[in-house]
């Protein structure tokens, strides 16, 4: 595939066992710099028309996390919470395409987390509170309808998402996982898709070590972390998981569903074969994103539709 010779022309590898906090704040401005480009549209795609975009602040008790917000013409309107993937680095920008066609085709408001990245100094259990925190704010928006929910969560983001899900409960309609990271335990890195596409284009075996250094630091419990691992999935929303096969990550999201299958949840496995990891948020040089939006789409339709009261027929 075209694309994924691109992507693999024009990755460059940084020295992730000697990432110090100073070189890792500098790749993800720089990084994020790119992704928040014009140019770089020609790769994360454009946003729909017809929808209005904004950067928007909410205030919580001890911070304020900024969202991006995409909003058709309408009414009161099903909400989509939003994780972006990258984890220690990504902006909800990289994904505008994705969500804004989201928002008018649905339609629904989608509200994308500029959560904290995991670094150094922040474990990825942060970026699980800011977005909870955020869910919560947003169901008391005027314009939103908190009887209908769906989480979208991609890579890293994926954890979020599936995090929130089951902290939420039935309280949640649907979620959508896009090669999901969900067991960052001891066994993340035995997958055979981990070794399988070790030198993948978008994702690699030694960044994925260096994201589990940084997502659990020494004395943090992975089982807080992993929705693989958690006790009790039962509750949990409806799922979609979306795994392009071209992916260390790919076992991770088959796993998943199994998981969620055994408690009595469903849950629907779109597999994209050819496809790398992250390759919703490149519709520019991979083109089964556009078919992956069409599936998540129309997941996403079908649990958010407004329920309809029941019709008791009159007994004669």
């Amino acid at each position: 595939m075209l694309g994924i010779r691109v992507l693999s022309a024009l990755r460059e590898e940084p020295d992730w066992p000697a990432m110090t906090p100073a070189k890792l704040r500098s790749l993800s401005e720089a990084e994020n710099r790119k992704r928040s480009s014009r140019l770089s549209r020609l790769v994360t795609g454009f946003p729909a028309r017809g929808v209005v975009i904004h950067w928007q602040d909410v205030t919580l008790p001890d911070r304020v996390v900024r969202v991006r917000v995409y909003r058709p013409s309408g009414g009161k309107l099903p909400l989509v919470l939003h994780v972006h993937g990258g984890g220690f680095v990504g902006t909800a920008v990289q994904s505008d395409w994705i969500n804004s066609h989201l928002a008018a085709r649905l339609p629904a408001v989608v509200v994308s987390v500029e959560h904290r990245l995991v670094s150094f100094e922040t474990p990825l259990a942060a970026a699980v509170e800011d977005g909870w925190e955020v869910l919560n704010q947003a169901l008391t928006w005027d314009d939103v309808d908190p009887s209908r929910v769906a989480l979208f969560g991609e890579s890293a983001g994926g954890v979020v998402a599936a995090m929130i899900a089951l902290r939420a409960g039935p309280a949640i309609r649907a979620q959508v996982l896009v090669n999901p990271c969900v067991d960052l335990t001891a066994t993340a890195l035995g997958y055979p898709s981990m070794r399988e596409h070790a030198d993948s284009p978008t994702l690699t075996l030694t960044q994925m070590k260096f994201f589990l250094r940084l997502a659990v630091p020494d004395g943090a419990d992975p089982l807080a972390v992993s929705p693989l691992h958690a006790v009790e999935h039962s509750g949990a929303a409806p799922a979609l998981i979306v795994v392009p096969t071209l992916d260390p990550v790919a076992d991770q999201g088959r796993a998943y569903a199994h998981r969620l299958r055994a408690a009595g949840v469903p849950a629907e496995v779109a597999e994209h074969p050819g496809a790398p990891h992250a390759f919703v948020s490149t519709p520019g040089l991979v083109r089964k994103a556009r078919a992956a939006r069409s599936e998540i789409t129309g997941f996403l339709r079908g649990r958010l539709t407004p329920h309809r009261p029941e019709v008791r027929r009159s007994q004669a």
